[in-house]
């Protein structure tokens, strides 16, 4: 059996969708951090079959947004002492800036650079957004 040390105090990132584990990473920019980080992928779990878990070994700021946008089912669990002080349960923004990149090529995010990508929750039970700028719908699953 694999065995991943306890987090004395920092953030557990549970119920990530199997497979996803990296593109939290990445959104995060946990790869910058100087901190441990463990990703455990694949691990067993009766609710989902198989999951993804991250493990910060630090308390860092996140923008939540990024966690609901990716996976409105995922749950954090904040850790100190070695034990769950607060859990964090998420759900999809309502707005969303820098996170998606708008597809139509004629919308002025793809023509100005320095505007930033912004989308809004249009339609939640599909996961669409809509581009606030050109209306394009994005569907993020």
């Amino acid at each position: 059996m694999l065995k991943i040390d306890s987090v004395e105090k920092g953030l557990v990132i549970d119920h990530i969708e199997a497979g996803k584990a990296m593109e939290i990473y990445k959104h995060l920019n946990l790869d910058k951090m100087d901190c441990s980080v463990a990703i455990i992928k694949n691990a067993k779990s009766s609710k989902m079959g198989k999951k993804d878990i991250i493990k910060v070994e630090d308390n860092i700021n996140m923008d939540l947004k990024v966690l609901g946008f990716i996976d409105p089912t995922i749950t954090i669990n904040v850790i100190d002492n070695g034990e769950i002080i607060k859990k964090i349960n998420l759900e999809l923004p309502e707005e969303i800036d820098n996170i998606a990149k708008c597809k139509n090529p004629r919308c002025i995010t793809s023509i100005e650079q320095e505007i930033i990508n912004k989308f809004r929750l249009t339609d939640k039970e599909n996961k669409v957004y809509r581009c606030v700028y050109c209306d394009t719908a994005y569907e993020h699953n």
